[in-house]
């Protein structure tokens, strides 16, 4: 290729790369954002990050976090994870610059792949990687999650250059960048793209049929699968190490049919109905997504001395007074319980979008449309009940995801891929001037009167009060002044967005008269994108958001508490109640915790925490080895105290209870003396395991070593006991051996470890010894063989192809 064709795409990709410098510049002084996901992952993978530093190896479990959990799903690098070095390299910028340059090259490429020139291939990919959503998503710390976006494009390009019989690069641009979306590690996203690409494929389904095409179809559709799962399987020690835990976390089925107040549990294969769709999106909080503030913006906005609000503080307390509070007011006013900031797509975007609807033809168009109404309908969850309950209860995997709302990325997708092809055929010389200035007016006239209905829809039938509006009940007339503030917002982003699209309909209609030059529309229109998204995106996302690296790396610092509690080195456990232990990442960055955070903790550990520690259940507590409470002294401050009853980290027990179902055995741990007594769900035991035994008051178990992936202990008795472990029960991983010699152990007291010691004295060894990694390496192994394989052998197959025909002829 000559320099000279080279060069567009040289001067996109370094346009990405100032333009996501520049809008995290604070990056380039060291800086970095302080996501609070991350601040908290931090201290979930504190102890991972060690040993990896230490071993040069991966442990796949942590005992830091909820008394022990796989670490697949928190920090975990894999063999033969050829994809990370791809994706590092892509990811060459600091975060998160390097996920924002990874939307605008990835949704370039998806253009390109299009067929659309490079000037409106940059305008696209400004397009999507500013939208407001994108870049919300980086404060709270879903790093995953923009990870996986900015691979949708890619992918969605493979599958389009396959439709568009370019079969070879079709291939090897899905299976690669499958292989990236996955290593990304947001299934739900993932997932999500499913529908998308479902959809388009459903589309080209009855395109080909109509066509009398369907074997064609069905070739297409044979190498865009084979790709999908080479690129999955490219992945499988992370998916099948997923999969394997996701049975036991909180994603799996419950085995409980009870509540923890007794009463009677709903069953249901994956997530309660109500957490899946606990973040809906109303149906008239759409308009959000081309008009910002059209239900007050984020949870919390500042106000300026503007408005209703600061004048009314202003007057009754005080300029500082106005100044502090209005900072941060509760604007929105919506019913989903937080929201960073509204999920703005462009107002000018959207008026594209809305021209593409009546000026592009074909499948494309069709696929677009179809998927961003889908998208819509399924975000409002709990507000479209109807539909939501069909895809709860009969969609495979839809009820393993909560946040229904954020479906709506592929709206976020499809939308800006449409107003580009609108672009696209709106400067084509192949259709006339009459049929483009008839689609101007009819994007013209929808889209102002929606966003005149949506306005005055609004003002009509809305009261404009939040959830948490009785905060301002305080001081009279306040609560008042918000909702006045709110109106204004309302009316004035309204009137923004209306004049956007008067802007941008003027531009187009001034180039279809010839009096402006097609390339200097496209600049202008970039430049009323970015207009329209930065300056939304500024109000939530600048750099106030970011710190000094030291404090973005190193988050935490040890209290007094935590520092006399380090003092202690034995093995033990903190519980923090100072915060909520299921919600803290924190403790677990100094200590090995009872609590945690994390969205797919251990399903039986959180149902014994809900069940008996949320209780105050002091021998479930003893029994995990809890030996320091965290607490608040009166001065609100950490303070240690120390619980002498803690069990340690192996007792033998007097007796053994079998009971017969999951719920007998979490109500047995109601009452039961767990140092003296185990209790076992015999249901899950094999026939022939008998627990006949005489109790030794003279014999002793004790660890003498902990590691992460092995505890070693020794054990001396004059007969055969039974001993109970202070750690969590993971039957795919955990093996124990009794002098070497493999000896199986069982799940006891709901989440812990027993098993039947010999008489004598021995050594016992636990160690985590995952199968499924050395499985999932193989397949991975094959994967990437037969990618690259078939590739060669059909580039070689497509050589000889031709020069036969050449010779033919």
């Amino acid at each position: 290729m000559k320099p000279k064709k080279i060069l567009p795409y040289v001067i996109a990709i370094v346009l990405f790369i100032i333009a996501s410098l520049l809008y995290f510049h604070p990056v380039l002084k060291g800086q970095k954002i302080a996501q609070s996901d991350i601040t908290q992952f931090t201290g979930m993978a504190k102890e991972i990050v060690d040993y990896r530093a230490e071993n040069d190896a991966e442990p796949y479990w942590t005992g830091a976090s909820f008394s022990g959990m796989p670490a697949y799903q928190i920090s975990a690098y894999y063999p033969y994870d050829f994809v990370r070095t791809i994706d590092r390299t892509l990811r060459f910028l600091p975060r998160p610059a390097d996920y924002t340059f990874l939307y605008f090259l990835s949704f370039f490429v998806l253009m390109l792949a299009l067929k659309v020139k490079w000037r409106l291939a940059i305008l696209g990919a400004l397009a999507f990687g500013f939208s407001t959503y994108l870049i919300i998503i980086f404060i709270p710390g879903h790093n995953s999650k923009a990870h996986a976006i900015a691979y949708m494009p890619l992918v969605v390009a493979g599958v389009l250059l396959v439709f568009r019989r370019k079969f070879v690069l079709g291939f090897i641009v899905t299976g690669l960048a499958m292989a990236l979306e996955i290593y990304a590690n947001h299934i739900q996203m993932t997932y999500y793209l499913g529908f998308c690409l479902l959809i388009l494929g459903v589309v080209e389904l009855i395109h080909a049929i109509k066509e009398d095409n369907l074997s064609r179809f069905i070739k297409q559709a044979a190498v865009i699968i084979a790709a999908v799962i080479l690129g999955i399987g490219a992945n499988a020690p992370r998916l099948m190490a997923m999969k394997e835990y996701t049975d036991f976390s909180t994603r799996g089925k419950s085995e409980l049919t009870i509540n923890a107040d007794g009463s009677k549990k709903q069953e249901t294969q994956g997530l309660d109905k109500s957490y899946i769709t606990q973040y809906s999106y109303a149906k008239l909080e759409t308009f959000n997504l081309f008009i910002p503030r059209f239900m007050g913006g984020g949870t919390l906005e500042e106000l300026g001395e503007d408005s209703n609000f600061y004048k009314l503080v202003e007057k009754t307390a005080g300029k500082k007074v106005a100044n502090d509070y209005s900072k941060q007011v509760l604007t929105y006013w919506g019913d989903q319980p937080i929201i960073e900031a509204p999920a703005y797509i462009g107002a000018v975007i959207f008026f594209l979008f809305f021209l593409g609807i009546f000026l592009v033809k074909g499948k494309l168009k069709q696929w677009l449309i179809a998927a961003t109404v889908f998208s819509i309908l399924l975000s409002w969850g709990r507000n479209f009940d109807v539909l939501t309950n069909i895809f709860i209860d009969y969609v495979p995997l839809y009820n393993k995801f909560r946040a229904v709302s954020s479906i709506q990325i592929i709206a976020e997708l499809c939308v800006p891929i449409l107003g580009v092809l609108a672009l696209k055929e709106f400067f084509s010389s192949e259709i006339s001037t009459k049929k483009k200035k008839k689609a101007l007016e009819n994007a013209f006239f929808t889209f102002s009167g929606l966003i005149v209905f949506g306005y005055l829809l609004a003002q009509s039938f809305s009261t404009f009060e939040g959830l948490r509006d009785a905060s301002y009940n305080d001081l009279p007339g306040l609560l008042d002044a918000v909702i006045a503030d709110r109106k204004s917002m309302l009316l004035m982003d309204s009137l923004r967005s209306f004049g956007f699209v008067i802007l941008t309909a003027g531009i187009l209609w001034f180039t279809l008269k010839e009096k402006l030059k097609k390339q200097y529309a496209v600049v202008t229109l970039v430049i009323f994108i970015l207009i329209d998204l930065l300056s939304v995106d500024k109000r939530y996302v600048n750099e106030s958001d970011f710190k000094p690296s030291r404090r973005v790396e190193k988050p935490f610092l040890a209290s007094n508490a935590d520092k006399q509690i380090l003092k202690d080195k034995s093995h033990y456990r903190v519980a923090n109640f100072t915060v909520d232990p299921m919600q803290d990442g924190s403790t677990s960055y100094f200590h090995q915790s009872i609590g945690g955070y994390h969205a797919a903790k251990m399903g039986r550990y959180k149902e014994l925490f809900d069940y008996q520690i949320a209780k105050n259940n002091m021998s479930v507590l003893n029994m995990l080895n809890t030996k320091y409470f965290i607490i608040a002294d009166q001065n609100n401050q950490p303070q240690a105290q120390l619980n002498i009853d803690a069990y340690g980290n192996a007792w033998f027990v007097d007796n053994v209870l079998l009971v017969d179902s999951a719920d007998k055995e979490m109500k047995a741990l109601d009452s039961l003396n767990t140092q003296k007594s185990v209790v076992i769900d015999k249901s899950k035991l094999k026939d022939s395991v008998k627990f006949n035994f005489q109790k030794d008051s003279t014999a002793t178990i004790s660890l003498d070593k902990y590691g992460v992936t092995e505890l070693i202990y020794s054990s001396n008795s004059n007969s055969e006991q039974f001993a109970v472990f202070s750690e969590i029960y993971y039957k795919d991983g955990w093996n124990a051996y009794i002098d070497g010699e493999f000896t199986p152990h069982y799940r006891v007291n709901y989440v812990l470890r027993g098993m039947k010691v010999p008489a004598g004295k021995h050594q016992i060894v636990f160690k985590f010894e995952p199968k499924v990694i050395q499985k999932g390496s193989l397949v991975s192994l094959i994967s990437y063989g037969l990618l690259i394989a078939i590739t060669i052998g059909w580039l070689f197959y497509d050589d000889r192809k031709k020069k036969k025909s050449t010779l033919n002829v």
